[in-house]
């Protein structure tokens, strides 16, 4: 593998895994939220947070720009206050991967805390456990193999995200390019040869992140059922 495809694959995987160290926190939040509370606008934020995987990524990608571009609400700010740009820089491609694996992570950890007897709760509440102890010392350890499951399928999903990349981010090369970027480009350019090493390795980061994803959700459903 050339030192150009080698810087390709280890940015890629160092981009997603960051969008999905970000994604983390608020995504187990707001998926226990919708799983255990009921709440006006419940199915709007259901749908909001839905969005990204039914809408063309192009169009996701068009929102960001507008939104983190110099003259954006969230750009202009992050320019003027912090001199920070984030439209077309690696801080692009996280935020990218980010708003577009977030949906997954939270479908699936939320299921996996649905699954979580509420019953174990309550008991703990009355031995004077409180919530947060509760969360972190039953809720979250029963979900942990379901959550574990979406942080890898959003692993997944980030490693091939496109759409929404090159518009906010952009092709260029050592500072934005990512697998998926990088093929399209090699085959627009005619290099296949080039181009069906880096699919190689897109396939296999992803068999690997989606096939561990499977694994901890099966393990998950196996403990509920004994």
């Amino acid at each position: 593998m050339a030192d150009g495809e080698g810087w390709i694959v280890a940015f890629t995987a160092a981009v997603a895994a960051l969008a999905v160290l970000l994604i983390l926190p608020p995504g187990i939040a707001l998926a226990w939220l919708l799983a255990r509370r009921r709440f006006p606008g419940k199915t709007v934020v259901e749908t909001i947070v839905a969005l990204p995987l039914v809408m063309p990524p192009v169009a996701t990608g068009l929102i960001l720009l507008k939104l983190l571009g110099r003259r954006g609400a969230v750009g202009s700010f992050l320019h003027e206050w912090l001199n920070l740009d984030v439209v077309f820089t690696w801080r692009a491609v996280v935020i990218a991967m980010a708003v577009m694996s977030f949906p997954l992570l939270v479908r699936t950890a939320r299921v996996a805390f649905e699954k979580v007897d509420p019953l174990l709760e309550k008991s703990a509440r009355t031995l004077g456990a409180g919530r947060w102890r509760v969360f972190f010392r039953i809720t979250l350890p029963l979900a942990s193999g379901g959550v574990a499951g979406g942080t890898l399928l959003a692993f997944a999903r980030a490693l091939g995200e496109f759409g929404a990349t090159i518009l906010v981010a952009g092709n260029i090369p050592g500072r934005t390019s990512t697998l998926s970027l990088a093929i399209y480009n090699l085959v627009q350019l005619g290099k296949d040869d080039e181009a069906f090493r880096l699919l190689t390795w897109a396939v296999g980061l992803a068999f690997v992140a989606v096939w561990c994803g499977e694994a901890f959700l099966r393990r998950t459903l196996e403990g509920v059922r004994t």
